[in-house]
């Protein structure tokens, strides 16, 4: 995709979470220690769910797909930040900038939809139980992935393409720790409307088609499990969803807060917000779901124990 504007800038400068000197160890520290536990849980996730048999399902194939992209979506942004606790000045070059916005966008967007999907999946599994298999095939799940990423980089596509139409000729100081949607506009020296208009329309088109077909598939299942007399069948029922939910809840809970506009909202708490998003969100994946599901906790053992047999002994 071709990077071409009439922007006397060049480059940018990344401003980051804080310009306190005491605090840019501290933060280094604590963000390396982050994005290592978030490579490390979304990996060891994603490679028990290659590895064992039992996790060869609808529900583990779209669990890893979100654990691989919650690994990506932290690659894209967590090199800069990393860098501007240790460098006097974070520069990134426009095609840099628009990269990083570009990837930033698909892996934002690819979850909404995975996350959709796996709701979807959760309705099957519990409203139509007998026809799971045949309606969730794997021709389906490949589908549906497929269409997550190709909407995810579609709308990727449209947010830069109308980003890098902007001028930007005077201040080049993007305050935030990333190339975001709106701290860019504000920096633009052109007219914003359409690429404002056009960014709210693809945002909220991915935000409340997503959230209908997530709504309507709970709502199906909690009228669905209200019919059952079995308490047993109930905690099943809804223990299998309970991971799900969670996510969801900080997914979009978070990404509003972050991206709502508000006149009470400062700067610092904007950044402080989209920290949680960015940061945390791929950090707790892995673990929600792990902590939370009986078939990883026990993948998880047998795998542990297979390590251990293999273990070579050691010289007396």
């Amino acid at each position: 995709m071709a990077m071409k504007n009439d922007s006397a800038v060049t480059e940018f400068i990344l401003a980051g979470l804080t310009d306190q000197p005491e605090l840019q160890l501290p933060l280094f520290i604590l963000f390396l220690v982050y994005h290592t536990i978030t490579v490390v849980g979304n990996l060891s996730l994603m490679s028990l769910i290659f590895l064992n048999s039992d996790l060869q399902t609808p529900m583990y194939f779209f669990l890893f797909n979100l654990s691989f992209i919650d690994l990506c979506y932290s690659f894209v942004f967590t090199p800069k930040t990393l860098m501007s606790f240790v460098s006097e000045k974070n520069i990134i070059s426009f095609k840099g900038c628009m990269t990083q916005l570009f990837f930033f966008c698909i892996f934002a967007h690819s979850e909404c939809y995975v996350l959709t999907a796996m709701a979807y999946d959760r309705y099957v599994a519990i409203c139509q139980p007998l026809l799971y298999m045949v309606i969730m095939s794997p021709r389906t799940c490949s589908l549906m992935m497929f269409g997550s990423y190709f909407m995810g980089l579609a709308g990727a596509i449209v947010h830069t393409v109308f980003m890098v139409r902007l001028n930007f000729c005077d201040s080049n100081i993007i305050n935030h720790y990333l190339c975001d949607i709106f701290p860019l506009l504000q920096l633009s020296c052109s007219s914003t409307y359409a690429s404002e208009l056009v960014s709210s329309v693809v945002i909220s088109t991915v935000v409340i088609a997503s959230s209908v077909v997530i709504l309507m598939s709970y709502a199906l299942i909690l009228f669905n499990v209200t019919q059952l007399s079995s308490r047993k069948g109930l905690y099943k029922a809804m223990s299998t969803c309970s991971s799900h939910i969670i996510t969801v809840a900080l997914f979009y809970g978070l990404g509003m807060l972050t991206h709502i506009k508000t006149s009470e909202k400062s700067v610092v708490q904007g950044k402080i917000l989209s920290v949680f998003c960015t940061f945390l969100l791929p950090l707790l994946n892995p673990f929600i779901y792990s902590l939370r599901n009986k078939d990883v906790k026990v993948a998880l053992k047998r795998s542990l124990r297979r390590l251990k047999v293999n273990e070579p002994l050691g010289l007396p």
